[in-house]
């Protein structure tokens, strides 16, 4: 086994991306010998006054201590080819490799958590936290919330381990923690073990019950724990596992149904870090029209004018007006079309548009261009956002597993499990359109795979 490298730090808050290292130790088990390492480390940040009475470490302390830049080179020698071990690893590890990052230097070792390292030894413990583990195992810590002392803590942890159980036990424990992906510290391999590795939504929880996020796989397990494996090297990811104290999932009949799930549940719930599937107030879409003079011109369509599914003549969609103009800002500049053609720019009649001043028009706002050309670049450069008519004349139900999930002019009516569910869907069953679904069920439709799909019609006769 490699010499292992008992570490801890103090930091001037919790974030690693914000708050900075003030102080590093780290006591080194090799062959039975012990090698001590630590310093105080300059911050070029502000020190809280709360973080000063809790470690006893102040700014004058600080003041002229080196940068983390110029320990960076001795403390990754210190720590290669070593078992990185500290308590609440991902903490200590998380704010050390993102200094190391910052100084160019990768920093990968192998980490062991003494909190999981604990609960391994300790099932039937219900508290891990250091102070636990300290009156737990009659510890002696001089110097509570300094680097050296917890450090030297977890060194008196590891040894009275070796002594309760025996050094092989301890050993397999820790190759046990090296061998499987590393858990929040707050979660209980337990909980993992007991999620289902079958389709469906989870949902991470922060402190008092704040929902975190929402996800959705096909093997919901998988995909949670692939959120942890990445925290080693994803600094989002690594963020997210720190705050998760509760996980919760629900299982869908298929991947449909995981992907409706996730969609109606983040615009319920509005996790913290769920931002792509917000429900939206606004949305709008362009509409061509042919003017008098023969050319197209897109008028912007609101919310309330939409119809998407009856509407042959609908490119979008987009959240906002500054965004659908930036959209059409953007093709006409990589299409050479007419600013004043397609109203983004107000100029007198036979005046040119500034694009043409560029050379980037073809001059149709001066009667130079031809209305064919500029009409056919504007349609082929829309197409790939144009929403698509409701390909059925009445509500469609896709059948997946024992469920059907009714459509209706791409919007979503729910779920059922029998004719009589269907039946009430279609009688009571009302939705507004939502781009979300609307792009779900659309590529479902292009890749339905072996779901079968059943047109219904009043009365309805599902073969669910």
């Amino acid at each position: 086994m490699l010499p292992l490298a008992f570490v801890d730090i103090e930091t001037t808050g919790s974030n690693f991306d914000r708050d900075q290292i003030t102080e590093v130790a780290v006591v080194t088990l090799k062959s039975g010998e012990i090698e001590y390492y630590e310093t105080l480390v300059k911050p070029q940040t502000y020190l809280p006054v709360f973080i000063q009475t809790l470690t006893g470490i102040t700014p004058e302390m600080l003041h002229d201590k080196p940068l983390f830049a110029d320990i960076a080179p001795e403390l990754h020698k210190q720590l290669s080819q070593k078992i990185f071990i500290a308590h609440n690893a991902r903490f200590d590890y998380g704010f050390l490799k993102s200094a190391f990052h910052q100084v160019g230097l990768e920093f990968r070792p192998k980490v062991v958590c003494t909190v999981k390292l604990s609960r391994l030894l300790f099932p039937l413990e219900k508290k891990h936290n250091l102070d636990s583990i300290i009156k737990r195992c009659g510890l002696i810590n001089a110097s509570r919330h300094r680097a050296m002392g917890d450090a030297l803590t977890l060194l008196q942890f590891w040894q009275h381990c070796e002594q309760k159980f025996g050094t092989q036990r301890v050993i397999e424990a820790a190759q046990a923690i090296l061998g499987r992906p590393t858990l929040p510290p707050h979660i209980d391999a337990q909980l993992i073990n007991s999620i289902p590795d079958s389709p469906g939504v989870y949902i991470f929880y922060g402190e008092n019950n704040e929902c975190l996020y929402i996800g959705k796989s096909k093997t919901i397990k998988t995909r949670v724990l692939s959120h942890f494996q990445s925290a080693i090297t994803n600094r989002k990811e690594a963020k997210l596992s720190m705050q998760i104290r509760h996980i919760d999932w629900i299982e869908t009949s298929g991947e449909l149904g995981a992907l409706l799930l996730e969609s109606d549940l983040i615009k319920k719930r509005l996790p913290l870090l769920n931002i792509r599937l917000r429900k939206t107030s606004s949305l709008f879409a362009w509409q061509l029209n042919l003017g008098p003079s023969g050319y197209l011109s897109p008028n912007l369509i609101s919310k309330n004018d939409l119809a998407p599914g009856f509407q042959d003549n609908l490119f979008g969609l987009f959240k906002s007006k500054r965004e659908a103009t930036n959209s059409l800002k953007d093709l006409a500049e990589k299409n050479s079309l007419c600013d004043a053609i397609l109203g983004l720019e107000s100029v007198k009649v036979g005046q040119p548009c500034f694009a043409y001043q560029l050379k980037r028009c073809a001059g149709d706002c001066v009667g130079k261009g031809n209305q064919n050309s500029h009409n056919l670049k504007l349609t082929t450069a829309l197409q790939h956002l144009k929403i698509s008519k409701w390909p059925y004349e009445n509500p469609i139900a896709i059948k997946e597993g024992d469920v059907c999930h009714v459509f209706d002019k791409w919007c979503y009516l729910g779920s059922a499990r029998t004719d009589e569910e269907v039946h009430e869907l279609l009688n009571t069953g009302t939705a507004q359109f939502d781009q979300d679904i609307y792009k779900i069920v659309r590529r479902c439709l292009l890749t339905k795979g072996e779901r079968q799909l059943f047109q219904l019609r009043p009365p309805v006769e599902s073969s669910c």
